[in-house]
């Protein structure tokens, strides 16, 4: 079995020893130190015996002594130089349930106990959008596209992703291409947020300096040109369009909603499916239902099925994309879009009269006012998604605070081989 790649780094002390014996929370193998203080070794796994050095305020593994039995063979070329995945040498069995326990643990933290039901694992090969970092530097004048390296500004060009759907990774060479006269009109680093959308790919571009003149004209023009030969949907740059051959459009239930220029997407189509099947099954009988932090409608149309449902987002790019397509999904209950920023104005108690279901589905911050008015309402079913389990417990602690119980949550592991976990929790009064 193959050792992995330490991490790129110049040592700055003598080697020596460790006994890995547990795992932290960014997926780094922990260790005691002789002083009684702790360290992180990226690439390990507990039981393992490592030989490690010094890099800067870092400790890097030099190699693996005797290895655990959970370890497996990595199955992409970049690991352990690219900073995207950092658990793909464990066994899936022993690595889906460190995850499964960090949840229960961060839940334990604010004195919660539930259920927690079979986690649901994503598939490699499944991610359907991807930030692609371009930098000058390619030979045969081509852009240099990837990944960051782990905890460093520096880039990892990469040839193969065994996370990204097999049609991402197959565009590597034209987004290589289409990077270029983004770097030869700005000083900057531009990003690549790539989507797979059902007609297409769907490509924004951030990150480059616009100043008062923005993107030469000449550079739009080769960007134009370049989507075209390689049938790419749609490119802008910061939400402008530049180019756009047809619309980028996504299936949510029977609606096809247009995708809004670097809009939400769930990375994970089968996950997206697993958390609107739990969210429709915990909503069913609902009489009138508040999707609060809709997006463009993952959750919305299908949710539409069982009762009239609300849609509130603060993005007017996704509101639109719900609006725009409400005429052509047919059989549904009335949807209501609105955007409104839930963070300066939640949802209050009275403004929820008349809802007996909500879902909510923040950003990684939470949603903690929002919740004191939900537990504060009238309510008596509620959905939550999250990708970060600690704000979700704080904001499960205030909806039981006010009177609901975490029937269930379910772990979906939509971020394969990272230390993240996405969630769908639901509660009853």
């Amino acid at each position: 079995m193959k050792k992995p790649r330490p991490i790129p780094a110049e040592p700055s002390g003598p080697a020596f020893i460790l006994t890995i014996d547990g795992m932290g929370g960014e997926g780094e193998g922990s260790a005691r130190l002789d002083t009684g203080g702790r360290v992180h070794v990226a690439l390990t796994l507990p039981g393992e015996v490592v030989r490690v050095r010094t890099a800067g305020d870092r400790t890097v593994l030099e190699e693996v002594l005797e290895a655990s039995p959970d370890r497996v063979e990595a199955p992409c070329a970049h690991f352990g130089a690219c900073g995207g995945c950092s658990l793909q040498h464990w066994a899936l069995e022993p690595y889906l349930a460190w995850k499964v326990e960090r949840l229960r643990a961060t839940l334990a933290m604010e004195r919660i106990e539930t259920d927690i039901l079979e986690p649901f694992l994503a598939n490699p090969g499944t991610r359907r959008r991807v930030t692609l970092h371009a930098r000058r530097g390619g030979a045969k004048g081509e852009a240099q596209l990837g990944f960051k390296a782990r905890r460093s500004w520096d880039l990892v060009p990469i040839t193969q992703c065994a996370i990204a759907d097999p049609a991402l990774v197959a565009a590597l060479p034209a987004l290589r291409r289409l990077a270029l006269p983004f770097l030869e009109s700005s000083k900057s680093a531009p990003a690549l947020h790539v989507t797979l959308t059902i007609t297409g790919l769907d490509i924004d571009v951030t990150g480059v300096e616009q100043k008062e003149v923005g993107l030469s004209a000449d550079a739009r023009m080769r960007v134009a040109r370049m989507a075209a030969e390689d049938n790419i949907a749609r490119v802008t740059l910061a939400g402008e369009t530049l180019y756009q051959a047809r619309q980028s459009v996504v299936r949510f239930g029977v609606a096809r909603a247009p995708l809004p220029p670097g809009g939400f997407l769930q990375a994970s189509a089968e996950a997206e499916a697993v958390m609107v099947k739990d969210a429709c099954a915990a909503l069913a009988g609902s009489r009138k239902i508040a999707d609060l932090f809709c997006g463009a409608g993952a959750f919305t149309f299908p949710l539409a099925t069982i009762a009239p449902v609300m849609a509130v987002d603060s993005a007017e790019g996704g509101v639109a994309a719900i609006r725009a397509c409400i005429a052509g999904a047919p059989g549904l209950k009335t949807i209501t879009p609105v955007v409104r920023d839930l963070f300066r104005r939640p949802y209050s108690n009275k403004e929820l009269k008349g809802f007996d279901g909500v879902l909510f589905d923040p950003p990684r911050a939470g949603a903690a006012e929002q919740a004191a008015a939900i537990a504060a309402s009238t309510v008596q079913k509620v959905v939550g998604v999250s990708c970060n389990p600690a704000t979700f417990a704080r904001d499960a602690s205030l909806l039981i605070a006010g009177g609901f119980r975490l029937v269930h949550v379910r772990p979906v592991d939509q971020f394969l081989w990272s230390p993240h976990i996405e969630l769908v929790g639901v509660f009853e009064r």
